[in-house]
């Protein structure tokens, strides 16, 4: 399913698409990797428990295996073939559990190589995208303040300066006067 959005990304970067066609690629690719990252954290919890059932066999195959060696060893032969017939469902039943898990595991890898692919192509299709004309214009017009001696906010060193001197000063206050209730709080007791 990615495969056609990132297809069809890179149709319209290279057919100089409206920036709104772009916008809506992105929302689905981003749709989209949220989807893998939730197959991906379905894969996961089928892993853990399909681990728990294979546990849960292999015991029961043991208790089985035990059970057959015991009767044996007491030569209750109704009792072992008994026991036989049950280790032999529940090894099979374990072989069907670890052939289950090994595609489990190789599905999971798969989907995670896949997301990493997803979330990269996104990042970079972002990083990629054309501005709209709005952020070209103001993109220029703050170009065009900075030549004329303006400062952009948020890029002055200045201010930067003088807004954490002026954070310092507030925090510095505030604990001044905490220490004034502090103190009128000490008095009274």
């Amino acid at each position: 399913m990615f495969e056609r959005l990132r297809d069809a990304l890179r149709a319209a970067l290279d057919a100089a698409t409206p920036p709104g066609d772009l916008r809506d690629l992105a929302r689905q690719m981003r749709e989209a990797v949220v989807e893998a990252k939730l197959s991906v954290q379905a894969t996961r919890e089928a892993v853990t428990h399909t681990e728990g059932e294979l546990a849960l066999e292999r015991q029961r195959l043991a208790d089985a295996e035990r059970r057959g060696r015991l009767a044996a060893e007491i030569q209750d032969q109704e009792t072992v073939a008994v026991a036989a017939r049950f280790a032999a469902k529940h090894r099979e039943r374990a072989g069907v559990l670890e052939r289950k898990l090994a595609a489990l595991r190789d599905e999971q890898a798969l989907l995670e190589r896949e997301l990493a692919e997803m979330q990269a192509q996104l990042a970079r299709a972002e990083r990629e995208r054309p501005s709209t004309e709005a952020e070209r214009s103001a993109e220029r017009a703050w170009r065009d303040l900075q030549q004329a001696g303006g400062a952009r906010p948020g890029m002055d060193l200045r201010d930067e300066l003088l807004r954490g001197e002026m954070d310092r000063a507030a925090r510095e206050a505030a604990a001044e006067q905490q220490l004034r209730e502090l103190k009128k709080k000490m008095k009274k007791e």
